[in-house]
């Protein structure tokens, strides 16, 4: 009997692809079309209420980091970005060139060590595969201080085409995430950018001890 392709089965398509070389491609030909052009309000409305201004933040994932522009702006002073891409990577070296509170590393984001209170999630989470959320996870919690947070959107759509970006629903997000974090907001976002409306959901998680 044939079995029928699931949306995982598809995903698994991506698993070896989704490299260093598959992101510097994308970059190299235009192909970014996660790029919106200028930092989400959902994290910039989250980083407006975030009072400890030398907090160690990171952005994983970062890709032109236009939230970045705008948390330094705010006076932050402990900022690290991480991407794979070494393409994306040159572009912010040179774009934050002479910024001492940023520092910029290319880097695989589960290799990444370091410490932090803040993590910013935009668009990140949604370009690994479904066989590593657990695994991402995992990460975010390790390289959490005490009590540090999570916060930024995650899709709360299921798209019909294979990924990236791969999405999912907010109770299998709940079920990923309740063994690491509590959970002090999970819901949809009412600041969306039009494009993106009705698809986000914002999250602010705190790390479990």
């Amino acid at each position: 009997m044939k079995r029928e392709h699931t949306a995982t089965d598809k995903n698994k398509n991506f698993e070896n692809e989704l490299d260093a070389s598959f992101w510097n491609e994308r970059w190299r030909t235009e192909q970014t079309g996660w790029d919106v052009g200028y930092a989400s309000p959902p994290v910039t409305h989250y980083i407006d209420q975030y009072e400890n201004k030398n907090a160690a933040l990171l952005i994983p994932g970062c890709g032109n980091a236009y939230e970045a522009e705008y948390i330094v702006k705010k006076g932050f002073t402990n900022i690290t970005l991480v991407d794979i891409s070494e393409v994306a990577v040159s572009k912010l070296k040179n774009k934050f060139k002479g910024l001492s509170q940023i520092k910029v590393i290319c880097e695989d984001f589960f290799k990444h060590e370091g410490k932090y209170d803040l993590i910013i999630e935009q668009t990140f989470f949604c370009a690994q595969v479904l066989e590593r959320r657990k695994e991402y996870v995992e990460k975010m919690h390790s390289i959490l201080n005490n009590k540090g947070r999570l916060a930024g959107v995650l899709f709360g759509v299921v798209f019909e085409k294979p990924g990236p970006p791969f999405g999912g629903e907010e109770m299998e997000y709940r079920v990923l995430f309740e063994p690491y974090f509590h959970i002090h907001k999970m819901e949809a976002c009412y600041n969306s950018i039009p494009p993106r409306a009705g698809a986000e959901l914002f999250i602010n998680l705190e790390k479990k001890g």
